[in-house]
């Protein structure tokens, strides 16, 4: 299994999807093909599995080895990539993306499907309907699978607490986001606390927690595992930023400039607009009112806002803040006895995770890096 974990969980998710599909098509044939059978191809074309290898890593740089441990952490890790669903599906809906990986997002194609049954803004309502019902089958299932897996007494409570707390992050960092758009909100402190909630915690600490739950992991090694944890899920976070501004859509598989458009609370938005209001730029300021949260800004304007955020210092200091979060996190887990060899692993992927080369200098900074006084201020 260590040698293709990606690979492994494929396979016990597949097996789980092939099983929720036929007992969907069981009870409604219509049901099962178009929204069953369209959760679970989504599902299984997604992603690079990063946090069921995480949940995975984790077992292992605990020392857990025993079947029942590995078999559980494969059901885990898919239940994650379930809940990845639900969560992707529904953010596509909330912030009207047409594009993922590289295909229509699943409202536009379950819209398309059935154009030609009504008026065009029927077909789009629809969609949207029933992509919310395909993001919350897909978190049923999820549910039901980390229900269904054997785990002795105290790692299941363990486990089911951090499930608990998972979700509820992931739905309140999503409710800060999308109440920052309408507010349009600037706070820098606020940008951080949104991105560690909707994002950070479920896709690196989380995993982590579980992975070492799942090992009957001591108080160290968790402790260990979680604080490097949200350092690179906030770095993972703020590196999709970067990618939403000045990715392609080549590797991104959609275009870019959605959280402009949007005016989503992001942290390089927010570091942006508190560098040029403080340093007086009344074109950075009024290219910000102008295109920032616009859905019809044009390219030439979102050309305009990349153009603020390189020159107010905003990329740079996101970039700059990547690489110390990495750094920090990294050196959390030298503070605990784990394996060396899932440790290695860990690291890969938590540089990767981040978009971090190897060769990065691992500078040493405190905790407080999430948000310093510097980007506190800055924000007032």
């Amino acid at each position: 299994m260590d040698t293709d974990v990606t690979g492994t969980v494929r396979a016990v998710l597949g097996d789980l999807l092939d099983r929720q599909v036929a007992a969907a098509r069981a009870t409604d044939p219509l049901f099962g093909e178009d929204l069953a059978a369209r959760v679970a191809g989504f599902t299984r074309g997604g992603g690079k599995f990063a946090r069921s290898r995480f949940v995975w890593w984790a077992l292992r740089a605990c020392g857990g080895t025993e079947p029942p441990q590995a078999r559980a952490a494969l059901r885990i890790g898919a239940a994650l990539e379930l809940i990845q669903t639900c969560a992707l599906v529904h953010d596509d809906v909330m912030d009207d993306a047409r594009l993922r990986r590289g295909r229509p997002a699943l409202h536009v194609e379950m819209a398309a499907q059935y154009a030609g049954a009504g008026d065009g803004g029927r077909a789009q309502r629809f969609g949207q309907a029933a992509a919310i019902l395909a993001g919350d089958l897909a978190l049923a299932w999820a549910d039901d699978v980390v229900a269904d897996t054997e785990m002795p007494r105290r790692t299941a409570r363990r486990v089911r607490d951090l499930w608990s707390a998972m979700r509820t992050e992931m739905v309140a960092g999503q409710y800060l986001d999308v109440q920052g758009e309408v507010t349009s909100a600037r706070s820098l402190a606020r940008a951080i606390r949104a991105a560690c909630l909707k994002s950070a915690l479920y896709s690196v600490e989380r995993p982590l927690a579980l992975g070492a739950a799942l090992a009957d992991a001591g108080p160290a090694a968790t402790r260990a595992l979680c604080s490097a944890g949200r350092c690179v899920g906030l770095a993972f976070q703020l590196r999709d930023d970067l990618l939403d501004a000045f990715g392609d859509a080549r590797d991104t598989g959609k275009p870019a400039g959605g959280d402009i458009r949007s005016g989503k609370p992001t942290y390089l938005a927010a570091v942006a607009r508190a560098r040029a209001e403080a340093s007086g730029d009344r074109w950075a300021v009024d290219v910000l009112r102008g295109a920032f949260g616009r859905g019809d800004a044009s390219d030439a304007e979102l050309a305009s806002v990349r153009e603020v955020f390189v020159a107010t210092g905003a990329r740079d200091t996101v970039e700059e803040k990547i690489g110390r979060l990495v750094a920090q996190g990294l050196r959390h887990l030298d503070t605990a006895v784990l394996e060396p060899e899932a440790t290695r692993q860990l690291q890969v992927l938590m540089r990767s995770a981040s978009g971090v080369p190897d060769t990065a200098a691992r500078e040493v900074v405190p905790l407080s890096v999430i948000l310093t006084a510097e980007d506190e201020g800055a924000g007032r």
